[in-house]
């Protein structure tokens, strides 16, 4: 049987951001080494294409920062409503590598002229000129972080997909070769 060929389009930037799922402060979770079901779906929808059937992901360190944040609710204190603040940590990666892999020409092309954004607007990953093919065994052997989308005994809950009525989304992460650091800063 014939290897499906992928289309894959390399995205690159200084930093990206991937928001943890769970509540626990990320500095506890590392939940930044996988990109979950709802934010494949989210860069689909925004690229315009039919499908984004593979991803691998590599990047240099976490650098981890603060950030001050308020609560959703409202406090009444001497009848002068104030909002709740604190202060958590959160990584961000410093020079990611995003490969998105494509069965379809035409949905690799698009996405090669377009930027996209990790979990925030100011996260901007752009496009490398060239798209790479290559047979889905090769696409196995590069380095990244990747999560299979899949059910079963051996998965772990990722999240929930807000695109699909807060569903569970589980899979298996993937670890093939040194995805952290195999990059040094120049």
């Amino acid at each position: 049987m014939k290897e499906q060929l992928l289309h894959i389009v390399t995205y690159t930037g200084p930093f990206g951001f991937i928001k943890p799922w769970t509540a626990v402060r990320d500095e506890r979770t590392f939940s930044q080494q996988f990109l979950t079901p709802s934010i494949i779906e989210g860069m689909r929808i925004r690229l315009g294409v039919t499908e984004i059937v593979r991803h691998k992901l590599t990047y240099a360190k976490i650098d981890q920062q603060q950030e001050r944040t308020q609560s959703r609710g409202f406090k009444e204190i001497k009848k002068k409503a104030s909002r709740e603040q604190s202060i958590l940590i959160r990584g961000v990666m410093l020079n990611p590598i995003l490969k998105l892999a494509f069965t379809n020409q035409k949905d690799a092309k698009l996405a090669s002229e377009q930027h996209i954004c990790l979990c925030r607007n100011e996260d901007i990953l752009l496009p490398e000129i060239d798209i790479q093919s290559m047979s889905e065994g090769d696409f196995e052997e590069v380095t990244g972080f990747e999560l299979l989308f899949q059910g079963g005994s051996n998965t772990i809950l990722v999240g929930y997909n807000r695109y699909q009525e807060n569903k569970p989304m589980f899979g298996v992460l993937k670890i093939t070769g040194n995805p952290v650091g195999s990059d040094p800063f120049e």
